[in-house]
């Protein structure tokens, strides 16, 4: 019977050990959840930043179409301008979201893609990705006046006229992050996060996105 006993209390003192560790690490879950940001774009300082009217441009878009971008809106819907390039393995990936996107949120947002090179090589793009809906507009000065220097990048511009947000996007959770910081008061993602108190300056805490073209 000793052997018996001896075993039973090494078996329940295991166990105790085990839920200790259980309960420490669930503890320690919790905490990391709490202080993990929400994804969001990654905001960069470009020629026009927030709270600045955004420049106006008249373009025709691949499809022959009037595209008229900035200034006050009479639809009361804002314009997400979405510089894109054919040469960028990140854009290809996020057209699934952007067709998505841009059907969902179509009463709130004007979506616009903008791109800067041959016209047939964009025009492939949207084909091959079936956004011909879209207005895509090829404008190097746009890209210039805005000061994009990274892609696949995104600028909010409200109804009137005022850019609200921007930032580097990968995913349809950076296409929305945009609204919701338009939407919260916050310039970016980044704001809210220090605002909050919820992360650290400069996006620290934010996913940093992946590589673009």
């Amino acid at each position: 019977m000793d052997p018996l006993l001896v075993s039973t209390v090494l078996l329940w003192v295991v166990v105790a050990v085990l839920s200790v560790t259980v309960l420490a690490l669930a503890r320690q879950v919790g905490v990391l959840h709490e202080r993990v940001a929400p994804l969001g774009a990654m905001a960069t300082q470009t020629a026009v930043e927030i709270g600045e009217k955004a420049p106006e441009f008249d373009l025709v878009d691949l499809e022959g179409r009037k595209v008229h971008l900035g200034g006050r809106r009479a639809d009361g819907r804002g314009q997400l301008l979405l510089f894109v390039s054919p040469i960028c393995p990140m854009c290809k990936k996020l057209m699934g979201a952007v067709r998505s996107f841009a059907r969902s949120e179509r009463r709130a947002v004007e979506l616009v893609l903008m791109g800067d090179g041959e016209r047939e090589a964009h025009r492939a793009m949207a084909a091959e990705h079936g956004v011909r809906d879209l207005p895509f507009a090829i404008s190097p000065i746009v890209g210039m006046r805005f000061g994009i220097g990274k892609l696949p990048y995104a600028v909010l511009i409200d109804a009137e006229g005022v850019v609200r947000a921007k930032g580097i996007v990968n995913s349809r959770e950076h296409l929305e992050s945009l609204l919701v910081a338009q939407e919260t008061g916050y310039a970016s993602i980044q704001d809210y996060l220090v605002g909050t108190g919820r992360g650290r300056p400069n996006g620290a805490a934010t996913r940093p996105p992946a590589e673009g073209g």
